[in-house]
């Protein structure tokens, strides 16, 4: 007959326990909220280039369209931040007005 080991029986017992009290957690009742974000503020900005032999046409052409896609990226951008600023606000909103779990080691089934 083998001789048995204290530890041996008693992580026989604890084991289990252990197991249990793992599986045994709540997952989170909700979601926080979540926005989308608009198209314009997702698509990358493309910025126009000049001819290989340009002229002073094509650099004042270049000159104003570069400056309209500038404004538009700069309101893209602008649009993503006030999009991630509401997005973060309704989530500190949410986790307020959400009251914490309490946890127990226990539960009585």
């Amino acid at each position: 007959m083998t001789p048995t080991f204290r530890w041996t029986r008693i992580a026989r017992l604890a084991l289990p326990v252990m197991t249990a009290s793992c599986a045994g957690s709540l997952p989170p009742s909700a979601e926080p909220p979540r926005l989308n974000l608009p198209p314009a503020a997702t698509t990358p900005c493309v910025l126009e280039r000049l001819p290989g032999d340009p002229t002073q046409a094509d650099l004042e052409i270049a000159y104003a369209e570069r400056g309209l896609r500038l404004v538009a990226c700069e309101t893209a951008r602008s649009l993503a931040v006030e999009t991630l600023l509401a997005e973060r606000a309704l989530q500190d909103r949410w986790r307020r007005e959400t009251a914490p779990r309490a946890r127990s080691w226990f539960r009585p089934w």
